[in-house]
């Protein structure tokens, strides 16, 4: 197990080390400025094109074998909000102190046009599968987007392999028993731990009958098929995130006067010199990268842009412009990390837990139990259930998200019947995440959680001009108003219907 564990950790500082981090940021920042920009020169126009036609446009299904725009976003929304928009976000203010926050900021900003550059080759490059319905993710565009290249084709096909093998992994763990186990934490030490429980095979029954419940409840959801899952994110994903901003805004609106020192502090411990006074934790430069590695892995980690994750859901849209549901993409990371990881940020750096003239974490507080904490100073024990109820939630939505994640790509590496079958082994694993006591399955799927992120980038860095292109296409006809012919899908049939659908106003 030793032996296990040091492979890990030696993986695991590739993916999420300095290399993996500054291929994400890098990437980032080469489609920010491909895009001219896209997430700020046109903000405008994409706020108007995402939620301002959430109760209308949005709504309307023209493709029997897709899913209106809103609904495709928030079944993306399902996996992409998660424990890390609470727990991923005390960790990174403990570890990093509050300048964290503003990294996590950082990521998020270029994270957007990521998340952009994956949802328009998604669509670029998506097809139907035997059953009529849309099939896209980073598989599709590294094997013939990647592969398409002189010399390349069997690189594309193989990235796409790997990426394919990563993201079942992961979805295993981190999307499945990662998650349950932590739901089965939470509700034990919230609700039970003063039962008399009794044990089976010597695990608690009550873990027993947690594992049962959530098999039988995720059962009904995702083997009733993708538009029942979709149904259900639709409702429950909106309702639970107004619910948690409802909940923060009551304690920031009770700490309300300790909000310029909250922002004073994530500036100060960022960017001036107090950032650099090492002394507890290391060394100056110590301090300062865990400050900046903490901040940005908690961002990616929350809003899973350059995992390649959520473009498969993106993909099944049933919009026929790449650039359309790309800008969903902005959207997405901008509620998730910009709306709802800043209002974690703010609930706990308001709290007291954190000292904001020095950036450490105050005696008896630990990212466990930091978020908790903070609710339960204002709004005592109620508080601390409230957290337990959200984080229930977002960790039960992040394993309905990420099932249909694997079973994506088991269809593009063994079929649409396979798929089912995955689906039928994810559900039997969900009681092995409630009886689970060891962290090594978690450490173990974020590490493939992040080695997918790296055949991704390279499909998108390489594909830039491409992007550039579908940029510029969509920008001169929808926004300047150019007679310009659409450039819609790298395969002319689909791209054929697709302009017969935009004259006749079905896009």
């Amino acid at each position: 197990m030793e032996t296990v564990v040091r492979i890990n950790e030696i993986f695991n500082s590739f993916a999420w080390g300095t290399f993996g981090l500054s291929l994400l940021l890098g990437t980032g920042l080469i489609c920010t400025i491909i895009t001219g920009c896209f997430q700020v020169t046109h903000i405008k126009h994409w706020v108007k094109r995402t939620f301002g036609i959430m109760n209308n446009e949005g709504l309307i299904i023209n493709d029997a074998g897709a899913l209106s725009q809103v609904r495709a976003f928030f079944t993306a929304l399902c996996a992409t909000i998660g424990t890390g928009n609470i727990a991923g976000v005390s960790t990174a203010i403990c570890v990093g102190g509050p300048g964290a926050v503003f990294w996590m900021w950082v990521a998020a900003f270029l994270g957007m046009m990521v998340k952009y550059c994956e949802n328009v080759l998604g669509l670029y490059y998506r097809r139907r599968n035997t059953e009529g319905a849309w099939s896209g993710g980073p598989m599709y565009y590294l094997q013939d987007g990647l592969g398409s290249i002189k010399h390349c084709k069997h690189i594309g096909r193989i990235l796409g392999i790997l990426f394919c093998i990563f993201t079942v992994l992961a979805s295993f763990g981190i999307g499945n028993m990662g998650q349950v186990n932590k739901i089965t934490l939470n509700i034990h030490a919230a609700f039970l731990s003063n039962i008399d429980k009794g044990s089976f095979l010597g695990v608690s029954n009550i873990n027993w009958i947690i594992g049962i419940i959530l098999m039988f409840a995720v059962a009904f959801i995702i083997l009733g098929g993708f538009r029942r899952l979709a149904a259900v994110s639709e409702k429950l994903v909106p309702f639970m995130s107004s619910v948690y901003i409802v909940g923060c805004l009551i304690v920031i609106i009770i700490h309300f006067s300790s909000i310029p020192a909250v922002f004073g502090s994530i500036f100060k411990f960022a960017l001036g010199p107090s950032s650099l006074a090492g002394g507890v934790t290391g060394t100056a430069v110590q301090l300062a990268f865990n400050t900046i590695k903490n901040g940005c892995k908690r961002g990616v980690f929350s809003n899973e842009a350059g995992l390649g994750s959520s473009v498969m859901v993106h993909s099944t849209s049933c919009t026929r412009e790449p650039v359309k549901q790309g800008i969903w993409g902005i959207a997405e990371v901008f509620i998730d990390t910009i709306v709802i990881c800043t209002m974690t940020a703010l609930v706990v750096l308001s709290s007291g837990a954190i000292d904001l003239k020095t950036g450490l974490v105050n005696e008896g507080v630990d990212d466990a139990t930091l978020v908790a904490k903070a609710f339960g100073s204002c709004l005592g024990r109620p508080g601390e259930w409230f957290v337990v109820v959200c984080v229930t939630l977002f960790a039960f939505t992040t394993i309905m998200g990420w099932s249909y994640y694997g079973a994506k790509v088991t269809e593009y590496l063994l079929g649409v019947t396979a798929s089912k079958v995955y689906r039928l082994i994810f559900v039997m694993l969900i009681i092995f995440g409630a009886i689970m006591e060891s962290n090594l399955a978690w450490d173990i799927s974020d590490t493939f959680n992040g080695l997918m992120m790296i055949p991704n980038l390279i499909g998108i860095l390489v594909q830039t001009p491409l992007i550039v292109r579908l940029t510029k296409n969509y920008t001169s006809r929808r926004i300047n108003g150019e007679d310009v012919t659409p450039m819609l899908s790298y395969d002319k049939d689909i791209e054929k219907d697709a302009i017969k659908a935009i004259k006749k106003g079905a896009d």
